[in-house]
Order: structure tokens, then C-alpha cells, then sequence
């Protein structure tokens, strides 16, 4: 009898005797397995969990991370999102600790109003690169639910959030920068994930500014902001030299500068110089 193939989104774990089937993982979904468990353990070890604390996760996948914030901590439960139902069956069936309780659905599309009752949170998570910045603005949203978190992301975009001056330096930066106080934690090899992403990974820290310095007119400052970084070699007087705002007020030296030059308070000055605070 002619054997039948497998169907492609299956694969058999040759590891085990019982020749378990597990899906295959999804490009679209950017799935890279973390398989390092040293990098795990330093994500828990950064973040405060108590028996009241409520832990996230974004992306389970097969679980590695999701098993080890059960078994390290007394967390009061973990609520953990995965899109991709294949994976979320094989969740289903792996965990069966009390404590979790598994989304299988697009994080991005989260009613928050079921995390109130629950806030403030704490985020573990090793999120699809894809989708880094849409996941950040989201937690930007309703950051007030949220006390910190540890993020897997690119090493090239931890950077950027971080960044304070030059290259990668731009609105978004300053954007979340003024939500939440980051910090670089390690980075991370390729051969740490199954399978290894082209690039290199980095832990990144976060922790919520709950306190911000007041902004005035701070969604029309936001969108300066954008103007200002349009063209980051440029300086700023050529930036917005075609807006309607009266570059005569600013100061010669302020116009000389890159924006990339440019500290978030030196920004808010000359937001407040334009508008007449």
C-alpha cells in the first residue's frame, strides 16, 4: 500500500517515542522559537511577580516560555495570547496548570476592558518582530494597566526605542521614551530561536511612566515632532521652514541644529516658543 503524506503544516518530533505530530512554524506569524533557557530565566529574574501578580504573554507558541513563568513563579495567573490555533491545541494540551489561561486570538484586536479588573500587569514575551511597534503602541494605549514587562525584539528596533541622538534617533523614540524608562538587557544569537531569525535579538526592559511631563497641545506637538524627523539630515530649520510656524522667534543656533541632535527638552521649548506658552 502506498504510504499517504503528511499533511504540510504537521511534522513529527523525531525525539520522541511516540512520534508526537507538532505544527509547523509560520513565517506569517513570525515564529522563532526561543530555546535558550538562560535568556527565559533572565526575563523572570528582571521583573517583580508576586502571588497577586498578573503576567502576559504575546505569542506562546510551543510554550517554553509560558512553562518556565509557571514553574519559577506563584504568579496569581498568566493569561497568554496565541493567533495561530495550531499551536494553541498543542498549548491546550501541554498546560494544564490551573493558573493559565490561553487568548487564541490576535492580541492586536484585545478588548482591554477584560485586563482592568486584573491591572496592573506585568508582560513576558517573545513578540513577532512584524508586528514590534503596532504591540508597543497598543501597550502605550492602555499603559496604565501595565507596571513593566520584558520584550524579545529585533536588536536593530531595541535600539531605536532607546535611542537619545543619531541614527535610529526620530518621534518615535521620543514617543515612547516619554510613556516608559527602557533598558537594553542582553542580546540575544540567532541560534538561540528554532528556527534562527537573520538577525540578532535583544531583551528589552520596561517600566511605566504613570507621571509624565505635561505637554501643551501635546497631539499637535506629537505631529511637529513628525516634521521635525521628515528629514534627519536636514536641520530644523529646513524641516519646517514650508509650515505655517514663525521661524523668526527661534533662536539662530536652535535652527542650526540636525533633529538628531535635539533632546526632548530642547523640542519642547521650541514647541512652547511657537505656540506662545
Amino acid at each position: 500500500m502506498k504510504a499517504t503524506s503528511m499533511p504540510q503544516f504537521f511534522k513529527i518530533n523525531k525525539n520522541s517515542s511516540k512520534n508526537e505530530r507538532f505544527p509547523f512554524k509560520k513565517k506569517a506569524y513570525g515564529q522563532h522559537f526561543l530555546r535558550k533557557q538562560s535568556v527565559v530565566d533572565h526575563m523572570i529574574e528582571k521583573v517583580v511577580i508576586t502571588p497577586e501578580t498578573s503576567v502576559l504573554e504575546i505569542g506562546c507558541g510551543d510554550g517554553f516560555l509560558t512553562q518556565s513563568i509557571l514553574s519559577q513563579t506563584k504568579c496569581k495567573q498568566l493569561v497568554g495570547y496565541e493567533i495561530d490555533h495550531e499551536w494553541a491545541a498543542v498549548l491546550k494540551k501541554k498546560i494544564k496548570d490551573p493558573r493559565f489561561i490561553l487568548k487564541n486570538e490576535n492580541f492586536l484586536e484585545v478588548d482591554f476592558k477584560e485586563f482592568e479588573q486584573s491591572a496592573p500587569w506585568v508582560i513576558l514575551a517573545n513578540i513577532p518582530y512584524q508586528i514590534t511597534f503596532p504591540i508597543l503602541f497598543l501597550i502605550q494605549k492602555n499603559k496604565t494597566l501595565f507596571n513593566e514587562g520584558v520584550l524579545m525584539v529585533q536588536d536593530e528596533v531595541a535600539h531605536k526605542v532607546v535611542a537619545s541622538h543619531g541614527r535610529g534617533y526620530n518621534q518615535t523614540s521620543l514617543f515612547l521614551q516619554h510613556h516608559f524608562a527602557w533598558e537594553l538587557m542582553e542580546k540575544i544569537e540567532p541560534k538561540a530561536f528554532e528556527p534562527p531569525p537573520k538577525v540578532f535579538s535583544r531583551l528589552l526592559y520596561f517600566k511605566t511612566r504613570l507621571e509624565v511631563q505635561p505637554i501643551p497641545e501635546e497631539e499637535k506637538f506629537w505631529k511637529f515632532l513628525k516634521l521635525c524627523f521628515r528629514s534627519p539630515r536636514q536641520n530644523f530649520r529646513n524641516n519646517i521652514k514650508t509650515t505655517h510656524f514663525d521661524l523668526a522667534k527661534i533662536p539662530t543656533e536652535m535652527l542650526n541644529l540636525r533633529s538628531q541632535q535635539m533632546s526632548f527638552e530642547q523640542f519642547l521649548k521650541l514647541w512652547e516658543i511657537l505656540i506662545e506658552v
